[in-house]
């Protein structure tokens, strides 16, 4: 019989975080290996026993290919290996945006991938700020949608900051920036944008009052980086005193760091749902999600309530 009521174990590009999330919960991260065969392919084995456990697989989807497909053989090992449930801890969930058929002849990879790891065996899902909130009805199974405000909100607290509100860098994240306005009883805006193909920006529009405020655009992820920092700008054009930006996940792909050294942007907060270099960009800062997670994990465990600890929901 296993001396602990879990078992964490990580794949290989998340380990910083699973370090981070075992530490909190007093126990180390168990051994498992990832051979890797000339031509690209690896396989997964578990060095100990799982017989029996309940163990929770930390993975993030990024960059997603490998990622997703390690999570996957990690899955199917430990059920193969017989442990007692198999939940994957996924704080940044890859393919996440192309959740709809947004023109013809396209694939819904959000719910191919929901499929896959089903069909894996997973038991139930932890991940954090999915892009879009009808992914979670992509499974059937228990999926605990975690939130990163729980971290972001002590840091906007510590900033002090006077004359706030709060954006949306595009319409479809009304819904999450409301809820941080009606949070801080502050107004809020939102920058209406078109697209003249993925990752350009061709126009944008504000749709509120900025003037002498101090702006918090708050979006789940940054990845080139246009759109924030075009935001920042536009904001800054229409007399905003100062506009910062926090993200729960800091995809940051090229040329993200180099937009945000040159951007209107004071600092860019993101957690450390992916694993970006803060060495990188001086405005960029990072909060760490392990603490959530941790807590998350014991109280599943402990069959307790998840939702009373968070700050906002949204």
């Amino acid at each position: 019989m296993s001396e602990k009521p879990f078992k964490i174990f990580s794949g290989r590009y998340s380990r910083y975080l699973a370090d981070e999330i075992a530490k909190k919960l007093g126990i180390e991260v168990g051994e498992m290996l990832v051979n890797e065969f000339a031509d690209g392919e690896f396989q997964v084995s578990y060095e100990e026993s799982v017989r029996g456990d309940e163990i929770y697989l930390v993975q993030s989807m990024f960059p997603p290919t490998d990622n997703l497909m390690e999570l996957l053989l990690m899955i199917d090992a430990a059920k193969r290996a017989s442990a007692k449930s198999v939940a994957a801890v996924i704080p940044y969930f890859g393919w996440a945006r192309q959740d709809r058929k947004d023109r013809p002849r396209v694939s819904i990879a959000a719910k191919l991938v929901a499929g896959m790891l089903t069909s894996a065996g997973v038991d139930s899902i932890i991940t954090m700020d999915l892009h879009a909130d009808q992914i979670q009805g992509f499974f059937n199974l228990p999926l605990n949608h975690l939130y990163a405000s729980s971290v972001f909100v002590p840091y906007i607290d510590s900033l002090k900051l006077k004359d706030m509100v709060f954006a949306s860098p595009d319409v479809g994240g009304a819904k999450r920036v409301l809820e941080y306005a009606k949070h801080y009883k502050v107004p809020m805006a939102l920058c209406h944008k078109q697209r003249a193909r993925a990752n350009v920006v061709e126009k944008m529009t504000i749709i509120g009052d900025v003037k002498d405020k101090n702006v918090i655009l708050v979006d789940d992820m940054i990845d080139t980086a246009g759109t924030i920092c075009t935001a920042a700008e536009v904001m800054m054009k229409n007399g905003a005193k100062s506009v910062r930006a926090i993200a729960s996940h800091g995809v940051m792909s090229d040329p993200a760091t180099e937009r945000i050294n040159k951007s209107f942007l004071t600092e860019v907060v993101i957690s450390d749902s992916i694993n970006y270099d803060t060495s990188r960009s001086e405005k960029v800062k990072k909060v760490s999600v392990a603490g959530l997670i941790a807590e998350t994990i014991q109280r599943i465990n402990d069959h307790e309530s998840i939702s009373s600890q968070y700050i906002i929901n949204h």
